[in-house]
């Protein structure tokens, strides 16, 4: 009697016993599959926001929510067992139910968050760039024109400037919602820095100037020119001028002056004297207009060889160049006048 009663328990024992192993199988089986299988292969990105110091529960409650992933539970334990539950980063993300549960979770572990493409033209103003990145929300633009007047970050970057017109390099950025402002301006700056080789030192040296005026003069002829292949011939005649003492008067010099320029520049204008007026101020004005680019700072560095003193717009983008007034006058009364 004992020994079938002990018979009947060691059964019942490794009936369950097998019981728990299959039961085990497959929950693992169904947490595998939950891994590395989309909840939706046709799902939309959607932008999901994990904030600061949010812990693993919400995170994958937060997901399920917006049916990124199908089981929350089956989420927290699959991070649990990577042992990454702690290392999630909070951030702007573009997440889709059309990835696995496995390729969200080394997204956010990677901190791979959403990234904002700004793309500055060349020629822009600083106030212009920050209108550009004020547009996708990731700086105010009076706090980004008010850290660009900013002495102390100014000289935290090795810029020796007022402001940091002029050192916004136009170029492609991608930015995300943990970007700063600070972080912003220092990337922008930072590509200005590594355009401006050492070549480029040495040559801004050689024509006995200093970055900070080769800047300004790129800037000027940026602004002058609708062709590109003129921009070496327009650095010419500025250069020409400045060897020979004479005014750069530059009308784009003149609108940066201008308290809210209306678009129409008149002979007023030219009379009233800024320290951006050169009809008025002898020599470059005291720092850039805009934002070059390499091309109208190369040109800067390595203007044509010419005699021009002289140039007038023909209202096709490109320029007529001329080496003496008379020719000048002629000119504008050809292009601008129309007689």
């Amino acid at each position: 009697m004992i020994k079938s009663r002990l018979k009947f328990s060691i059964i019942i024992a490794a009936s369950l016993l097998v019981i728990d192993v299959l039961a085990g199988m497959y929950f693992f089986s169904d947490i595998s599959d939950f891994i590395k299988t989309p909840f939706n292969p046709d799902s939309p990105e959607k932008t999901i926001t994990v904030l600061p110091g949010q812990g693993l529960n919400a995170i994958a409650a937060h997901l399920e929510k917006e049916a990124i992933i199908s089981n929350k539970v089956y989420f927290g334990i699959y991070a649990k067992f990577r042992k990454t539950g702690a290392k999630l980063q909070a951030g702007e993300y573009l997440l889709s139910a059309s990835k696995s549960p496995e390729e969200i979770l080394e997204m956010l572990i990677k901190g791979k968050v959403k990234l904002y493409r700004i793309t500055v033209p060349e020629g822009l103003s600083m106030k212009e760039i920050s209108a550009l990145i004020e547009k996708e929300d990731l700086c105010r633009s009076e706090k980004f024109i008010t850290l660009c007047h900013t002495p102390a970050l100014i000289k935290k970057l090795g810029i020796q400037s007022v402001s940091l017109e002029g050192y916004l390099f136009p170029d492609t950025y991608y930015f995300s919602r943990q970007n700063t402002c600070e972080d912003i301006i220092t990337t922008m700056t930072g590509r200005f820095k590594s355009v401006f080789t050492d070549t480029w030192q040495q040559r801004t040296k050689e024509l006995g100037f200093s970055v900070h005026e080769i800047l300004t003069l790129a800037s000027i002829i940026e602004k002058e020119t609708g062709a590109a292949a003129e921009r070496p011939v327009i650095s010419s005649v500025f250069h020409n001028r400045l060897k020979k003492n004479m005014r750069l008067e530059s009308d784009p010099t003149v609108i940066y002056g201008i308290e809210d320029f209306d678009g129409n520049i008149k002979k007023i204008h030219l009379q009233t004297p800024t320290a951006y007026n050169t009809y008025q101020i002898n020599g470059l004005p005291p720092g850039p207009i805009a934002n070059p680019g390499a091309l109208s700072l190369e040109a800067a560095l390595y203007p044509a060889q010419t005699q021009y003193l002289f140039f007038v717009s023909k209202k096709d983008a490109t320029h007529y160049f001329s080496k003496t007034y008379e020719e000048h006058k002629k000119a504008v009364r050809k292009y601008q006048l129309e007689k």
